[in-house]
């Protein structure tokens, strides 16, 4: 490709072992077979305090800066959402959250950062709905601030055992399912550009 779609890709955890960043790696491999530039991030590398009006108004934090940067950078995001109490991550969420904020120069925020991104989602948990009700919450979020939210989306029960030493899914239709939601997001940024 000439000019290869960008895509972030990261999990909504800070896990060292988190079963979803393992999966989004796979859809990240997924994206880069099918040409796009990916750069996975791990959000734990970038601790931002909880969003707090108070706190902004003495100026974002660095790491919400490096992490607003390189949501500027990219047209695409795989994101991996792990389920907590039935909904969306706390890290994820404030992630969302900051980043959605505005620059102090600018004062450009959501339009900026999140809107007409494309989007695909996953998630894995140990239960059998393998994080399906979280999924619901990130995409209705991502949804009304802009994004793009590709329909297929995929949520693999069993964590526990659905995963090899090597990180990657037992199950070959579960593997290349991730793969190609990572694929996907790389065809539709290509055929956008």
């Amino acid at each position: 490709m000439a000019n290869p779609p960008k895509i972030l890709a990261f999990a909504g955890s800070a896990r060292e072992a988190s079963w979803n960043k393992q999966l989004v790696k796979i859809a990240a491999a997924g994206a880069k077979a099918a040409g796009a530039e990916v750069t996975y991030i791990d959000l734990r590398d970038f601790p931002m305090p909880i969003f707090d009006e108070d706190l902004e108004a003495k100026g974002l934090p660095e790491n919400v800066l490096k992490i607003k940067a390189l949501m500027k950078e990219h047209q695409g995001l795989l994101i991996a959402c792990p389920e907590y109490n039935s909904s969306i991550s706390p890290l994820l969420k404030n992630t969302i959250d900051w980043v959605s904020r505005p620059d102090p120069e600018t004062s450009s925020a959501i339009a900026t950062y999140y809107k007409d991104k494309v989007a695909a989602i996953m998630s894995t948990s140990p239960g059998a709905l393998g994080g399906l009700r979280g999924l619901v919450h990130v995409r209705s979020i991502l949804g009304n601030i802009g994004v793009i939210v590709l329909p297929d989306q995929k949520a693999i029960p069993k964590a526990f055992e659905a995963f090899d030493s090597d990180g990657q899914l037992k199950d070959t239709k579960q593997q290349q399912a991730i793969e190609a939601l990572g694929s996907k997001v790389a065809e539709v940024l290509s055929k956008l550009n």
